[in-house]
């Protein structure tokens, strides 16, 4: 069988997950790092303005995270309730909508994500997020364990391209599509225990 970039890049994956298991641990973060480096080295070149250059995808996430303003007045959950409307709601920034407030826009979420079981109508072009606070053991989004998670969470719909530079998803809070308080309703939809989302 002919070696092509992509099976020399799955070779190279499979090397460290079989290692890693081995050791009974998973990798580090400096090996997965350096994996993805090969892998991307091995599997596409640069072709024109097409560039492999991995590092131009950090510089643009760390532009865009400096854009995020977190909480002024530092408490991130709001009311999960009103984050729920929020979700459910694609009302503003649309061409027949003739609202100039924030806050009447929603914020479409299942427009891209499932977000909890009852919902039978939703979107997959992002990840589902039933369960989101759960799985990430968030028991109590304002303990000092939570705070990554929580902070991960707000800076994620802030201004999404902070930490993925090709995200699809809305930068919400950077455009101005969602104001402070429904940033804090729809965190605290995705990170309240007693949101539908974590039943």
């Amino acid at each position: 069988m002919k070696k092509t970039p992509i099976t020399i890049a799955a070779t190279l994956v499979a090397a460290t997950l079989v290692t890693a298991c081995a050791t009974g641990g998973s990798p580090s973060a400096t090996n997965v790092e350096k994996l993805a480096d090969s892998m991307v080295k091995s599997a596409f070149r640069t072709q024109g303005i097409a560039t492999v250059d991995r590092a131009v995808a950090k510089r643009l996430e760390a532009a865009n995270l400096k854009t995020v303003k977190w909480p002024s007045d530092g408490k991130f959950l709001g009311d999960w309730k009103a984050g729920e409307k929020l979700a459910q709601s694609g009302r503003g920034m649309t061409w027949t909508d003739k609202s100039t407030k924030t806050s009447d826009n929603g914020g479409n979420c299942y427009n891209c994500h499932q977000i909890t079981k009852e919902e039978i109508s939703f979107g997959t072009i992002g990840p589902s997020l039933y369960n989101y606070g759960k799985m990430r053991g968030v028991s109590d989004p304002n303990s000092a364990a939570a705070k990554p998670i929580v902070e991960y969470t707000w800076g994620k719909i802030w201004n999404a391209k902070a930490y993925n530079a090709c995200s699809n998803m809305p930068r919400a809070g950077h455009a101005g599509i969602l104001d402070e308080q429904q940033i804090k309703n729809i965190v605290a939809l995705l990170l309240d225990p007693q949101s539908p989302v974590n039943k």
